[in-house]
């Protein structure tokens, strides 16, 4: 049977080394869009589809929502570090060639809640995309958990940035 999660370890797909995330937007049937990250590239495929390219290590969220006649069949946020060459990647679907998972959270009413955690790092003055990676596995396990998520304060992002040139 094949999931849609795997590990592997391969060079990427696309000969520039970017890590690819496909946008669709087709009104209450399928919503892929990426929420924050600083893309490399922007190339539009039809009305209704446009690839985002990012750099290796570049962090963005990838929100997908699909639905049918019947309402919400899937609601899914994954905050991914952009593949590295000869690094280990999670297979992960309209997201080529993979990338790292910091944050995977299903079903609407824990989507909802990572969308305001950004958008509560947003209203602090961070960019969501340069903020410490722990901190997205930290909300990740504590929405998984159904507790409240500690706040990224400006002492956290010190810390990060600090800790952050110390690491080659």
């Amino acid at each position: 049977m094949a999931t849609e999660l795997h590990r592997e370890r391969h060079e990427p797909a696309q000969a520039d080394g970017l890590t690819e995330a496909e946008q669709k937007w087709d009104e209450g049937r399928t919503e892929r869009w990426v929420r924050f990250g600083h893309p490399a590239d922007d190339r539009i495929i039809d009305l209704q589809r446009r690839v985002l390219s990012f750099a290796p290590g570049s962090v963005f969220a990838f929100v997908r929502w699909q639905g049918n006649d019947f309402g919400t069949v899937l609601s899914r946020i994954d905050i991914l570090r952009a593949h590295c060459p000869n690094a280990e990647c999670t297979s992960i679907g309209h997201v080529r060639p993979g990338a790292e998972i910091l944050l995977r959270l299903s079903g609407w009413p824990k989507v909802q809640r990572a969308l305001d955690e950004i958008t509560a790092i947003e209203h602090f003055g961070f960019d969501p995309a340069d903020i410490c990676p722990d901190h997205w596995r930290h909300i990740h396990n504590r929405l998984s958990a159904g507790e409240q998520p500690r706040s990224y304060t400006p002492e956290r992002h010190a810390i990060w940035l600090k800790r952050r040139e110390l690491t080659p």
